[in-house]
């Protein structure tokens, strides 16, 4: 006899993770952690209904621009994993999204340190949700804000994604 284990809703998924607790044989509708978070090293430090915050450890040696500063668009790909872990926590069981709109405002340079960026909604609706993405580095002084436009796909355009 097979038993199979229940799916868990995101939100457990996630919050299993970031109390360390096992989830091997567990899954969610999800990928997580993502490929790319995987790839990058984002770790998942807290989680809640609609909010996520996610860390990076950042050096302009591994991850700079011709600058010699830590690269925008990986500041900008902190922000975006952040606002889509928040996301994926308040879509229905047969819902998907994806981002329509994403926008990075960077306020100062990063050479090497922990990069911490915490997504919170600004403004939710049925199908479209406003976020806002707050990017710090280890003193608590702000890197960037990201601003991004998430739409809710229902039916047949969330099959596949």
């Amino acid at each position: 006899m097979t038993t199979t284990t229940p799916e868990l809703s995101v939100l457990e998924f996630l919050r299993r993770q970031v109390a360390g607790l096992p989830t091997a044989g567990l899954h969610c509708r999800f990928r997580y952690p993502t490929a790319i978070s995987r790839t990058l090293g984002i770790r998942l430090v807290d989680i809640e209904h609609g909010c996520a915050t996610v860390e990076l450890d950042v050096d302009a040696e591994i991850h700079g621009n011709q600058q010699g500063t830590v690269h925008g668009g990986l500041i900008t790909e902190l922000a975006d994993a952040a606002i889509g872990t928040a996301h994926s926590t308040v879509v229905g069981a047969d819902e998907s999204f994806t981002s329509i709109d994403l926008r990075t405002v960077f306020l100062r340079p990063v050479w090497r340190d922990t990069l911490r960026a915490t997504a919170r909604p600004s403004h939710c609706g049925r199908t479209i949700t406003h976020y806002t993405c707050e990017v710090v580095r280890g003193d608590g002084k702000q890197v960037a804000t990201v601003t991004s436009v998430v739409t809710t796909l229902r039916g047949n355009r969330s099959l596949g994604r």
